[in-house]
């Protein structure tokens, strides 16, 4: 409760304290306040204990804090991986894609040899320069 209280804002508190309600009436207030917590307190076990025991014993290991939304998501459904999202991040991974297609263009360029490029094409190769498409000359009896 008092967690991120601190020691300032603590001494603060007591000084407002003893100014409202005096020295005389402060202890008595404090004893009040710490009685209704420890009531409060034993209140929501006992009422714990009572709905453990009302869903049996499958439910033995129950947590109450399971019933809040993110830690229900968290544990159901991105710990468990009942809804198999790890198979389906693997099998959506644009990486892994990318990298196998990237090695079967290196492995294809790597494996063509260098005369079979022809002439006015790109050569997919490091190194290699294909040269300009050989010519013809026209002859215009040659039909």
């Amino acid at each position: 409760m008092f967690s991120d209280v601190g020691p300032l804002e603590l001494v603060t508190l007591m000084v407002l304290a003893v100014l409202l309600f005096g020295p005389d009436k402060l202890p008595e207030i404090i004893q009040n306040v710490a009685g209704f917590l420890r009531k409060v307190r034993e209140f929501s076990e006992s009422a714990e204990q009572e709905i453990r025991s009302e869903l049996g014993p499958e439910f033995k290991d129950f947590e109450f804090e399971d019933l809040h939304p993110t830690t229900f998501v968290r544990k159901h459904a991105l710990d468990g991986d009942s809804l198999g999202l790890d198979e389906i991040r693997n099998t959506l991974d644009p990486k892994a894609e990318l990298m196998r297609v990237a090695d079967a263009v290196h492995e294809a360029t790597c494996s063509v040899p260098q005369d079979a490029v022809a002439p006015g094409r790109v050569s997919l190769s490091k190194g290699t320069e294909a040269g300009p498409p050989a010519r013809t000359t026209f002859d215009p009896d040659a039909t």
